[in-house]
């Protein structure tokens, strides 16, 4: 059936408006964003909210910008095409517009939002694999106030998330310091304990990239891997045996962010994989290392996209290309180039 069951309408002025009505309205409440994973369930009565709460017209909710304390904040409803095109965004992150450039059509991009594809928490959702390696901080309010998740703790099961019925995702925050993109990195308070590099171990260079093979342009991901190094900037030196070091810099990764989706991650996270990349040299071997570690520790599931052994082969290949990319950004070189 393509026509959705009878489902009342709400159009939300403000996020405490919003509030007000999923508290009225109950679980059975769905809030109405791009609509292009929600509409299409409705329309096969896959999910038959009895309310939609439509907050399409609160801009307070669609931005890109620096925080107070430097992070890079993101609305939940920036539309796919903002992110893409936000040149902050793009240059601290290069992972974000690589991740964007792939993700479905720009009619789609044009509408869709940012906070609607993590709260739908497919599991094969690009952002939610992105999200995880730059270890991003979700910010969930409710009527008891703001709350934050660890982006990596934010999805519970697939198509399930720790936003409550009547709460309301409403930015995602990326912790950075001055220069990243060159020198810099997500130092702070308790970062190294997230496994993320220790503000007072810093400078860092920082590289990030992602990774994705679809069956056509735009389609979900087969497999899809996003990587991100923080490299600890030391004295010149010569990079280690079969390294890949640059001019002055030391190649010793203080930090990894591995994300990977569409092959069954735990938490959209290849854990062993950074563990087995932190304090250690970046080279070709440690990347393979990693790369291994990260096929062997998901848990794919044959379907129409392909069978299990080709999804941990994707696991492991793109792992190890985005961990190359991510190297060759952080030095500032071109792809591919040694030393």
């Amino acid at each position: 059936m393509q026509v959705p069951a009878q489902v009342e309408y709400e159009r939300a002025t403000s996020v405490g408006h919003a509030l007000e009505l999923l508290a009225r309205f109950g679980p059975q409440a769905r809030l109405l964003a791009g609509g292009h994973s929600l509409i299409p369930m409705m329309k096969l009565r896959l999910a038959q909210p009895e309310t939609l709460i439509d907050i399409n017209g609160l801009s307070e909710l669609s931005f890109i910008e620096r925080g107070a304390a430097g992070e890079l904040r993101i609305g939940a409803l920036t539309r796919h095409a903002e992110l893409l095109d936000s040149a902050l965004a793009g240059t601290l992150f290069p992972i974000l517009a690589d991740a964007e450039r792939v993700i479905a059509d720009p009619i789609v991009r044009n509408w869709g939002t940012i906070g609607g594809s993590l709260c739908q928490a497919d599991p094969s959702e690009d952002l939610s694999a992105v999200f995880a390696a730059l270890r991003a901080t979700m910010v969930i309010r409710g009527a008891e106030g703001v709350r934050t998740v660890p982006a990596r703790s934010f999805h519970t099961a697939p198509y399930e998330t720790v936003v409550g019925p009547a709460e309301i995702l409403t930015e995602i925050q990326i912790a950075i310091a001055p220069g990243t993109g060159g020198l810099g990195g997500p130092g702070g308070p308790g970062a190294a304990a997230r496994g993320g590099p220790a503000a007072e171990a810093g400078p860092f260079l920082m590289g990030s990239a992602y990774e994705k093979v679809m069956r056509r342009v735009g389609d979900w991901p087969v497999g899809a891997a996003g990587a991100v190094l923080w490299l600890a900037a030391g004295p010149a030196a010569a990079p280690a045996a079969g390294g890949t070091g640059g001019p002055g810099v030391a190649c010793t990764i203080a930090a990894a962010g591995i994300g990977l989706s569409a092959v069954g991650a735990r938490n959209f996270v290849a854990a062993e994989a950074e563990g087995s990349l932190r304090g250690g040299p970046a080279t070709e071997e440690a990347f393979a290392i990693a790369g291994d570690l990260a096929a062997a520790n998901c848990r794919p599931v044959s379907d129409l996209r392909g069978p299990t052994d080709y999804k941990r082969h994707l696991a492991r290949e793109l792992t190890i290309r985005a961990l190359r990319t991510a190297l060759d950004r952080a030095l500032g070189r071109a792809p591919g180039q040694d030393g």
